[in-house]
C-alpha cells in the first residue's frame, strides 16, 4: 500500500500530521479522498478529507500557485508521482521553507502560507 496514517511531523512554520497509505485503488494512480491523481489537492478548513472527500482547490501544474483567503488548519495532499513535491511558500515567488512529498498529506495552518509551489523532485 502506497499510503497509510504515519503519524505526526512538526514543520518549520506549521502544525502537520502526515497520512501515507489507503488502498491498492489509490497504489495504482487512482484518486486519494477526492483528489484526483497527479494533483496537489487542499480541503476546507477542519475538514479531514477521508470524511468528506471534496477538496476546495486542486492543482496539477507545476510552478507557483497563489492561495486566497485560507486560514487555519486544512489538510494538504499531494497525489502526485515520480517524486514531484508540493512546497508551502509565504509568498508568490519564493519563500518556500516545508515540502510535501509525493503520496503524502499534512494537516498545515495555511494562515502563514501565500502560495503553493509544485515542482518535479527534490533538487
Amino acid at each position: 500500500m502506497r499510503r497509510a496514517l504515519h503519524g505526526v511531523a512538526a514543520l518549520a512554520l506549521t502544525t502537520a500530521a502526515v497520512l501515507t497509505g489507503a488502498s491498492q485503488a489509490q497504489a495504482d494512480g487512482g484518486a486519494w479522498d477526492g483528489c484526483p491523481y497527479g494533483a496537489v489537492c487542499i480541503y476546507p478548513e477542519n475538514v479531514v478529507p477521508a470524511n468528506n472527500p471534496n477538496p476546495s482547490h486542486i492543482f496539477y501544474s507545476y510552478g507557483f500557485h497563489p492561495i486566497y483567503n485560507q486560514y487555519g488548519n486544512h489538510w494538504v495532499l499531494n497525489n502526485q508521482y515520480d517524486g514531484a513535491v508540493a512546497e508551502l511558500c509565504e509568498s508568490v515567488a519564493g519563500d518556500c521553507h516545508d515540502s510535501i512529498p509525493e503520496a503524502t498529506g499534512y494537516l498545515v495552518n495555511l494562515t502563514p502560507i501565500n502560495s503553493l509551489h509544485l515542482r518535479e523532485h527534490y533538487l
